[in-house]
């Protein structure tokens, strides 16, 4: 009688000592990337890109803006150079808000950044022998600004006390003795028509990149 259980011969192919009815796996072959297949993949990042810079264009048409800080009128909160993301639709004034607007009065042709100090109905009045700002009588804690207030030497800049008309907005700089705002009377409380939009957050430079409180 025959042995059925032989020893493999170690002389003998792998693939030949294979168990009976089984096929050694072929080996396995590189897939070949078929020709125009890196370009259709360029394709669909552009078309990607193509969107994706169509969509900010649209945002930034329809619901913001972006817009650089120059000067320091706004420091410490801001600095010269800060590159803002503005809300410009759906936006209504608030007291303690930071606003970039427009309107040209001296000297100034282009945007300014300011606070809002007291929006429409309200009135303001600065005491400048205590560095305070009252709004309807209530002083203000202004832990935002640079230094005390001075007197400013300017003629047009003489003025404590304001009313606020209805749909308009009393601003002024962080930097207070170094910012032309409405306590200048050839600007003095700012039609909200003149407000650019709301300052959001800083996106550049890096190191200042956050929110605007």
């Amino acid at each position: 009688m025959s042995d059925t259980h032989r020893t493999p011969d170690p002389a003998q192919p792998e693939e030949a000592r294979t168990p009976q009815g089984e096929a050694s796996p072929p080996p396995a072959e590189a897939k070949e990337k078929k020709p125009g297949a890196f370009g259709a993949d360029v394709y669909t990042w552009l078309q990607a890109l193509v969107v994706a810079l169509t969509v900010l264009l649209l945002f930034f048409t329809f619901f913001g803006r972006v817009i650089g800080v120059d000067g320091h009128s706004m420091d410490p909160t801001l600095n010269d150079g800060d590159l803002l993301f503005l809300q410009c639709v759906g936006y209504e004034p608030q007291q303690g808000d930071v606003v970039v607007l427009h309107k040209d009065f001296g000297d100034i042709t282009t945007p300014i950044v300011k606070r809002v100090i007291a929006v429409g109905g309200q009135t303001v009045e600065i005491d400048y022998t205590t560095s305070t700002v009252y709004v309807d009588g209530v002083p203000l804690e202004e832990d935002y600004i640079l230094e005390p207030m001075e007197q400013p030497d300017s003629p047009y800049a003489q003025g404590t006390y304001w009313e606020v008309p209805e749909g308009s907005v009393f601003v002024m700089g962080d930097n207070r003795n170094n910012s032309a705002d409405s306590r200048d009377n050839r600007l003095g409380p700012v039609d909200e028509r003149y407000i650019l939009g709301k300052a959001i957050c800083t996106i550049l430079p890096f190191q200042h990149v956050g929110l605007v409180h």
